[in-house]
């Protein structure tokens, strides 16, 4: 079994996927009277295709066995989905072009300070956490149509992350 080698996260290898969403290198616009930071445009959030209105939900990430065992991918194909940790704690993000094409899924280590808006159409594994009972803010697509394609792995071509080894 192909064990995949695991990337810092940067917003130049991530863009053909969707954008890093972080702080880091943006400037801060003051509010509040001086007492809050906003930090804008930090992601473009495409969900109104087909009557597509935003979603925001909160997921609660459980933590898998280690080696991580890559048997499905999944993608949307009427809107982005944004990923945003609310604990703090590093966590892993898995794309491809192709998911029966080995040769171009890149997997990601993310900090607990970033998160990640997948564009519409970017295949994806679900949720990858190192800490169980993970909370993230996600942001994506409510409404009509069918929003969700899976491909599941034939048992010969599943792929492994071994966290530790990032």
């Amino acid at each position: 079994m192909l064990t995949l080698p695991i990337a810092p996260l940067t917003k130049t290898a991530f863009a053909p996927f969707g954008q890093v969403i972080e702080t880091r290198d943006v400037k801060a616009k003051l509010i509040n009277e001086g007492f809050a930071q906003r930090f804008d445009g930090l992601a473009q959030i495409d969900v109104a295709s087909e009557g597509g209105s935003v979603n925001i939900s909160l997921f609660d990430g459980a933590l898998r066995p280690s080696p991580i065992l890559i048997k499905l991918m999944e993608r949307h194909p009427l809107g982005s989905q944004l990923f945003m940790p609310l604990n703090e704690k590093p966590w892993l993000v898995l794309v491809c072009s192709d998911p029966r094409a080995r040769a171009s899924y890149r997997a990601f280590s993310a900090t607990g300070q970033q998160g990640v808006n997948y564009a519409r159409n970017i295949w994806h594994h679900p949720l990858l956490v190192l800490t169980d009972a993970s909370p993230f803010l996600v942001v994506d697509r409510g409404g009509p149509g069918d929003n969700l394609e899976e491909v599941r792995l034939a048992e010969a071509d599943w792929l492994a992350l071994a966290p530790g080894a990032a």
